[in-house]
């Protein structure tokens, strides 16, 4: 179980500079877009975050679930 924890925050440390630079384009077109279009942006990054967020809460509340359940 160490070995995992260790391993996904070594993921987590490493890994993420790599994504970075999508912040700089998202921004540089935010700049340029008048405040319905920025807003309509905004609600896509959302959108896109949604999935991925309800996977990782899910998977967090069973395991959370059953860690009581065998206590």
């Amino acid at each position: 179980m160490k070995r995992a924890v260790l391993f996904i925050a070594f993921l987590i440390l490493f890994c993420g500079h790599s994504y970075g630079q999508g912040c700089s384009i998202c921004t540089k077109t935010a700049q340029g877009l008048d405040d319905k279009s920025a807003r309509g942006l905004n609600g896509g990054i959302i959108y896109l975050a949604f999935l991925p967020l309800i996977i990782m809460g899910s998977v967090g509340f069973i395991w959370w679930k059953n860690s009581n359940q065998r206590q």
